[in-house]
């Protein structure tokens, strides 16, 4: 089963508010919606992409708590884009100091913001050139680091603000260099 993309915009538009009730009144389905206002319905993950995401939120939480300077969230976070998408990276991550610059209710919402760091683990219901576009947009909303893993192809490619995207093949750790200064994802858990 692939994503699917409903544009409905001429018939209606839905309000952030709108969005949000959508996606708390129908929890067991995963939305995002584009720049465009298109729905995107996301399926399921199978048990192995489940497991390695799990395994991928782990590190970067473990981290986070010994680190301490920001805040790490995991796939059913949704933000808010400035360029007016919601979206939910399998794995992204903010510095503290824009968590507590958030209202309260602000943090029970899709955050409104991109996050600094994000990480797309690519499902086999997944479209590369998709999942690579939203990586582009990722960017250009102002993430500083990402990375879109390629399980099937042992491949990463590593996203920064300014640069080409570097592609490694088969690495067995990644560096968050100045973004999660000393973080370094192990991949043997993820292959």
């Amino acid at each position: 089963m692939n994503a699917l993309t409903v544009n409905f915009n001429s018939i209606i538009k839905l309000t952030d508010e709108q969005f949000f009730q959508l996606c708390q009144d129908n929890r067991n389905l995963r939305f995002e919606r584009n720049a465009n206002g298109e729905l995107i319905i996301m399926p399921p993950t199978g048990g192995e992409t489940g497991n390695r995401n799990g395994r991928l939120t782990q590190q970067l939480f473990n981290w986070t708590d010994v680190d301490g300077t920001g805040i790490a969230f995991d796939s059913s976070t949704g933000f808010k884009l400035p360029n007016g998408a919601d979206r939910s990276p399998d794995v992204a991550w903010i510095p503290l100091e824009r968590w507590d610059g958030l209202t309260t209710e602000q943090k029970r919402r899709f955050l409104p913001l991109c996050p600094d760091f994000v990480v797309e683990l690519l499902s086999p219901s997944d479209s590369l050139t998709a999942t690579q576009e939203k990586m582009r947009e990722y960017l250009a909303n102002g993430t500083r680091l990402g990375w879109l893993i390629v399980r099937d192809s042992r491949r990463v490619e590593i996203y920064r603000q300014g640069r080409d995207v570097e592609v490694l093949e088969s690495p067995v750790s990644l560096s968050g260099e100045d973004v999660l200064p000393r973080f370094v994802l192990n991949l043997e858990p993820i292959w």
